[in-house]
């Protein structure tokens, strides 16, 4: 089975399996063309818990705390649950930060991108070239050889923190968990938030995906990184597994409707859905990794992107608290400015950030 994952099938299946679930979530009653989200399910997550009051986007969405015990079992089951961690955590809670007001300007993290270029949404064409464009600049950094320290062995249970938090959120779920009249837990009752699966069936999906991705190493940043720094495209045949995947069910079932106008929960302002994911694919390249791989590393007990996970979580919150969502009429009034601040900050860090040697 080892060897299977390390081989050229092994992203293969891991981005058809995440395509497969993905699709059955949507028929399943997740909103259409957002099957598996993680920008999106994050914001739905930090609604519930009360961090933004947007009443149509909250929800404990099971898949990503799954997603994350996932990655939990499958590090477990194969001897490589180790706790690290102290590379500038700082840094990576703002580069989640921006990650998630970049994902929510365009309306969406990468995995929700295929998703919507499955479905027929032109669109996602725009937000894919702005997401391979903040990844070669995120590359250009790297070469010139940006790094943001090195982790270390941490000691005592800092593994099993983020496992426990996602554990304690299915719970919070599970008991349709309420503190008291105005007080959280929220659930929406119309619009996105109120479009979902069945919490066990989430909850499966979000598991089998988690422990696939923790051993084939599926990361859509990494596919691309690795293409345009190496050459490699190894990661990126389960981008491609991922796309004809959903194409496939959503063919068969209907679903595929192409175009730019009329999209679910999507809009055609094509500048900024061209410059949120560049904003996105920078922030992800500097920090390691994709929103899927970044909760599956959590799962394995890094903490560095235990701390990723909470920025975006707070980037959600930040994003609706200050009206910097986009809606199917196109990019906030405000979100250029975000876009353009991220952007500043981002290039900040990784000029900032590289080594310097004599």
């Amino acid at each position: 089975m080892r060897n299977f994952f390390a081989s050229r099938w092994g992203p293969v299946a891991a981005g058809g399996a995440i395509g497969l679930v993905a699709s059955i979530l949507q028929l399943a009653g997740n909103p259409p063309n957002m099957g598996l989200c993680v920008a999106c399910f994050g914001r739905d997550i930090a609604g519930a818990l009360g961090l933004h009051r947007a009443a149509v986007a909250q929800y404990l969405r099971p898949e990503i705390p799954a997603i994350v015990l996932g990655g939990f079992l499958a590090a477990r089951l194969s001897g490589e649950g180790v706790s690290r961690g102290g590379s500038s955590p700082h840094v990576r809670f703002a580069l989640g930060l921006c990650a998630a007001v970049g994902a929510l300007v365009f309306l969406g993290c990468p995995w929700r991108g295929l998703l919507r270029l499955a479905g027929g949404d032109a669109n996602a064409l725009v937000g894919g070239l702005g997401l391979v464009l903040g990844i070669a600049a995120g590359v250009a950094f790297l070469r010139s050889g940006f790094g943001l320290g090195r982790a270390y062995p941490l000691h005592g249970g800092g593994a099993w923190l983020a496992p426990v938090a996602a554990l304690a959120l299915l719970v919070l779920l599970g008991a349709r968990a309420s503190f008291g009249p105005g007080a959280a837990v929220f659930f929406s009752e119309t619009g996105p938030g109120a479009q979902r699966a069945a919490p066990w069936a989430g909850a499966a999906a979000g598991l089998a995906v988690g422990f696939l991705a923790q051993r084939s190493r599926f990361c859509t940043m990494g596919a691309f990184r690795d293409l345009i720094l190496t050459r490699d495209a190894h990661l990126l045949r389960g981008v491609a597994a991922l796309t004809g995947v959903a194409l496939v069910v959503n063919l068969a079932t209907g679903r595929f409707h192409a175009g730019f106008a009329g999209q679910p929960i999507a809009h055609a302002d094509h500048v900024w859905n061209l410059l949120g994911m560049v904003l996105a694919g920078l922030a992800f390249t500097l920090a390691g990794g994709c929103p899927g791989r970044q909760l599956v590393l959590a799962g394995e007990g890094n903490a560095d992107s235990g701390v990723f996970v909470a920025g975006l979580l707070a980037g959600a919150a930040l994003a609706h608290n200050f009206a910097l969502v986009s809606t199917p009429a196109g990019a906030a009034p405000a979100a250029p400015v975000a876009v353009g601040a991220g952007l500043l900050f981002c290039a900040w860090v990784g000029f900032a950030h590289r080594e310097r040697t004599s």
